[in-house]
């Protein structure tokens, strides 16, 4: 009878376990849907676009609708090639992303930068770096609402 009651435990915990890392899987997988609600993205980085690299910096927000398009409510930027102003950008710009099971992706501004992504897998955060020739820019998206 104990030997029984042993498998019988074993056999259950093992079904627990599997039925647990299963779950952890599936909230391990991202889609369109994963990035959804509005998120500040702050960056960082260089760029050269006259061919002389100079620093340059953005803080902006994205709203992101779950299904591959986005807007860009606010932005502000601030580039030292040129005259080294701080400029907002009129709201209103738009995009486009997606994003693969494993959470890579890209995201890509209308007539502007593209970006190589990573998200976290409840998309709370996600993480850009430019992919355009002559700039050095990465930073951090956080999500603020849904």
């Amino acid at each position: 009878m104990t030997t029984k009651f042993n498998v019988a435990i074993q056999i259950a915990v093992a079904t627990s376990v599997a039925m647990a890392s299963g779950a952890a899987a599936a909230r391990d997988e991202c889609s369109l849907g994963t990035l959804q609600g509005s998120y500040v993205f702050h960056a960082d980085g260089w760029g050269a676009p006259q061919g002389v690299w100079a620093p340059k910096a953005i803080v902006e927000i994205l709203q992101m609708n779950g299904e591959g398009a986005l807007t860009v409510p606010a932005a502000t930027v601030a580039n030292r090639a040129g005259d080294g102003s701080v400029t907002a950008s009129p709201p209103g710009g738009t995009g486009t992303y997606n994003l693969d099971a494993n959470c890579t992706g890209t995201l890509n501004f209308q007539n502007g930068p593209a970006f190589n992504i990573i998200a976290a897998p409840k998309g709370d955060e996600f993480w850009m770096i430019q992919t355009n020739a002559n700039n050095v820019l990465q930073g951090t998206v956080t999500r603020i609402s849904r």
